[in-house]
This record gives structure tokens, C-alpha cells and sequence, in this order.
């Protein structure tokens, strides 16, 4: 028999489903997960992550093609160790100090996204001041609504998206579509889990673009200024974390973080993480020092 105990854990709070063999934290607003999933499971992180992208599918927030995307990443995600490498960590600060620094900075929202860190993205974009813009390949009014609520309920005061006033040149699908006063005005834009034929024309906009990507080899990370090669369930709260710690630094400080990242050795080091396993990516120097 399984019983509700109601508590707070994490972000947003979880509600935890018991019984006599396993607990299970289930995100409390719209039960973004519906299997009970053992803790000892060696699968576990990995099973309640698919688990939201069906929820999140079933509540009109993630399209199907989502579904297929995430298991594309999560194999990358396998052959890494599931874990956060020195090069990526090295790009995470390196994403918070270009954040710092922007005069416009734009978090792009997409259905995987909104179903996997909806909170995480919420407390980034407070953290640096960022706005919250959703952006769909797949769009229709009633999914761009619902993100844009699913948004709000985890603590956005704003997500733009809705109005798209302005377009993305050289595309044709609806990803083009963007706010003039967000994407399109921003100088520095996080997109996640994106489409590479968006990246690079947000490129061709001379926009500073943070992608994170688990494929090292994707078009996305190649056109990325900050290519971050890690899953984005670690990948933002890593962000915020830096974010954190550098909110007080001076801007000579946080240019030197910039203008010190190298985007092809990041891409690099992942690579040879992925063909040569978990051992092999010593990091890539930041400061002057080993990332190790």
C-alpha cells in the first residue's frame, strides 16, 4: 500500500509516494512523474528524468519528437559517466560570467526544458537577471501558453515568447519566431537542448550563444560561443552556482573568465571524454590553472 507523505525537497518541492520497500520524490505540481522508481536503482536519476518527459508530453509541454531527443542525449550522457567533466564545468563558470556581463541576457525555453528544470531555469534567470523567452520548433498557441504557465507556476514573473513581434533571419520554421525586447534584442542567449540550424543563425546575429549539448560533434555546440557538453539537469544549477559566486567580482575579473575560455578545447576535452571514456578529460585550464 502506498501512502502520501507531503514534503519539501529540492525545487520545486517533491511529494514523496512510500510503501514498504522505496520512497520516491515526485515533483508536487503536476506530478511530473508518475512511476514509483527504487532509489537503489542503478537507474534511478536516469529513469524519473524520462519520466518527466513523459509527464511532460502528456501535459502538452513536450512535444513527442522530445521524447526521442532526450534519449539521443542521454546516451551521450552514458558514455561521459553521467557526471559533470572538468571542460564543462570550466564552460558553466565561463556561461555565468558572460550572463554578468550582458546588458540583455535571454534564457530560450523549450518543452524539454520547461519539463526537466523549470524551477532550476527560473532561479537562473533571477540569479543574473536574464529574461525567460519560450521557443518551439513544434509551436502551437496552446503549448507556447502552457509553458509559459507551467513557467509562472515555478516562480517567473515574466516569460515572453507569446508576442512574436520578431524573427530570426535565414529561417523558416517556427523556431524564427521570437520576441523583439527578448531573443531578438538580447546580446547574450542560453539555449538549451537546441536545433543547430538555430544556432547558427543566432550566431550570424553576433548574439554571445551558451548552448549545452551533450554531443560534442552537434552543429549546436560547434556554433556555440560557450559550448557547455553536460545534461542540463546538472548543467544550469552548475550555472547558478558560479553565478553565485561571481556576482561580486568586477567586470575586469569576469572579461578575464571570458576572454580566457576556449570553445574548441572544451569541445575537444568532451569529445575524447566520450570516445575514451570517463578518465580521459583532464579538464581544460582556467585561470592559468589546471581544472583538475
Amino acid at each position: 500500500m502506498i501512502r502520501t507523505v507531503s514534503v519539501s525537497i529540492g525545487n520545486p518541492p517533491f511529494r514523496v509516494f512510500e510503501n514498504e520497500r522505496f520512497s520516491v520524490p515526485r515533483p508536487l505540481r503536476g506530478d511530473m512523474t508518475d512511476a514509483d522508481v527504487p532509489e537503489s536503482h542503478p537507474r534511478h536519476d536516469s529513469l524519473v528524468t524520462r519520466h518527466r518527459i513523459e509527464a511532460g508530453v502528456d501535459a502538452g509541454i513536450t512535444s513527442r519528437q522530445g521524447l526521442i531527443a532526450q534519449g539521443r542525449g542521454e546516451a551521450f550522457d552514458y558514455l561521459l559517466g553521467e557526471r559533470t567533466i572538468p571542460s564543462a564545468d570550466t564552460a558553466e563558470r565561463a556561461a555565468a560570467a558572460y550572463f554578468l556581463l550582458a546588458d540583455h541576457p535571454v534564457i530560450s525555453v523549450n518543452g524539454n526544458v520547461a519539463a526537466l528544470v523549470p524551477g532550476e531555469v527560473v532561479e537562473l534567470a533571477e540569479v543574473t537577471g536574464a529574461d525567460l523567452e519560450v521557443n518551439l520548433f513544434n509551436r502551437t498557441d496552446e503549448r507556447m501558453r502552457a509553458i509559459a504557465d507551467h513557467l509562472r507556476e515555478h516562480g517567473a514573473s515574466e516569460v515572453k515568447g507569446l508576442t512574436a513581434d520578431g524573427r530570426i533571419p535565414g529561417l523558416d520554421h517556427e523556431r524564427a519566431k521570437v520576441d523583439a525586447d527578448g531573443i531578438g534584442a538580447a546580446d547574450v542567449v542560453l539555449v538549451p537542448l537546441e536545433d543547430g540550424d538555430r544556432a547558427e543563425a543566432l550566431g550570424a546575429m553576433d548574439k554571445a550563444e551558451i548552448v549545452i549539448d551533450l554531443n560534442p560533434l552537434s552543429r549546436s555546440a560547434q556554433a556555440a560561443t560557450v559550448p557547455i557538453v553536460d545534461n542540463v539537469v546538472r548543467a544550469i544549477p552548475n550555472i547558478t552556482a558560479h553565478a553565485r559566486e561571481l556576482r561580486e567580482a568586477d567586470r575586469d575579473t569576469l572579461r578575464k573568465i571570458v576572454d580566457e575560455f576556449d570553445a574548441r578545447a572544451t569541445l575537444e576535452a568532451a569529445e575524447r571524454a566520450v570516445r575514451e571514456g570517463q578518465s580521459s578529460d583532464s579538464g581544460v585550464a582556467s585561470d592559468g590553472e589546471s581544472a583538475d
